[in-house]
């Protein structure tokens, strides 16, 4: 299946190499503390530029989402659902990817990223639900 492939820039490179070890990192400022994502270069909460990777849980919950059934490239079927998800350790973080979930995604409904290698050198980062098993 044809894939978009993401264009790492300089604050994102590092994040894609984290993803494509399968973890799901965030930075925190070295100043305050403040957890951020996306990655950038200055802290929005007291301009600092001293920052460091801090791995975190990859949950969430469901803010909103998509179901599109415009194909982007040749061979990409559809439709498909893209979900925006609001992250657990960074509640102002939003966070999208595909949903692999069954049927549609539930608005504040929890869920947990999984790591999908889409050949080469490309990993995504997807969403499926959480287990009711894993809720408890």
């Amino acid at each position: 299946m044809a894939v978009i492939r993401p264009v790492p820039d300089r604050d994102s490179a590092a994040w894609w190499e984290r993803v494509a070890g399968h973890e799901f990192a965030v930075q925190r400022c070295a100043s305050c503390g403040l957890r951020r994502f996306p990655a950038r270069a200055f802290c929005a909460a007291c301009r600092g530029e001293a920052w460091r990777w801090e791995p975190v849980e990859p949950e969430g919950v469901v803010e909103s989402w998509i179901v599109s059934h415009q194909a982007f490239l040749p061979g990409a079927g559809g439709p498909y659902v893209v979900v925006m998800v609001r992250l657990a350790a960074v509640p102002g973080a939003l966070v999208h990817g595909n949903w692999l979930g069954e049927g549609e995604p539930r608005y504040g409904g929890r869920v947990r990223a999984c790591f999908t290698d889409a050949g080469d050198d490309l990993t995504l980062v997807n969403w499926r639900p959480l287990d009711h098993a894993q809720e408890e």
